[in-house]
């Protein structure tokens, strides 16, 4: 039951500790504590109405960002229109002039094809003899490699001049 019930002594120095306790935090602590609640009040509300005024010219610089966009687009579009016609103008202008520049280079086009063509039939022809008489060779030296097949060839071609 001591242990619930605590004695006159204790709770008179309890009581008187926990006073000084009480006084040394309201003289030392009590008064930096509430100043600085107070400051951080008052910067908390001046943070809040920059806020609000930051917020009020972002709109109005919104508001001023869309008219001039709407200023562009308007430039934009005469700017397109007046593009447009000029375009048009240098088109009709170059079809003329394109149609007598294309005449001239096809037909410049066609005798150069032609020219082309000749060569290329020229070298395809040159081409194929010297591969042909690659290969012959090739096939002759394949087939006389021996004295055997070289007399045999020798009498074929006596046998075959002597009949003619």
């Amino acid at each position: 039951m001591d242990l619930l019930i605590p004695e006159y002594g204790l709770l008179f120095w309890q009581l008187v500790v926990f006073s000084i306790v009480l006084i040394i935090l309201a003289v030392f602590v009590w008064k930096p504590v509430t100043e600085a609640l107070r400051t951080r009040e008052a910067m908390i509300e001046d943070s809040i109405k920059s806020a609000e005024l930051a917020r009020e010219e972002m709109l109005k610089i919104k508001a001023d960002n869309e008219n001039v966009l709407k200023e562009a687009r308007a430039q934009r579009d005469q700017l397109l229109k007046d593009a447009m016609a000029v375009a048009n103008k240098i088109k009709e202008d170059a079809k003329g002039e394109t149609a007598i520049i294309a005449g001239k280079m096809m037909a410049d086009a066609k005798s150069a094809i032609e020219s082309e063509k000749n060569a290329a039939l020229s070298e395809v022809k040159n081409l194929v003899s010297s591969l042909s008489l690659e290969i012959a060779e090739k096939i002759i030296r394949e087939k006389l490699s021996d004295n055997k097949a070289q007399r045999d060839l020798v009498e074929k071609f006596v046998k075959e001049a002597k009949i003619n």
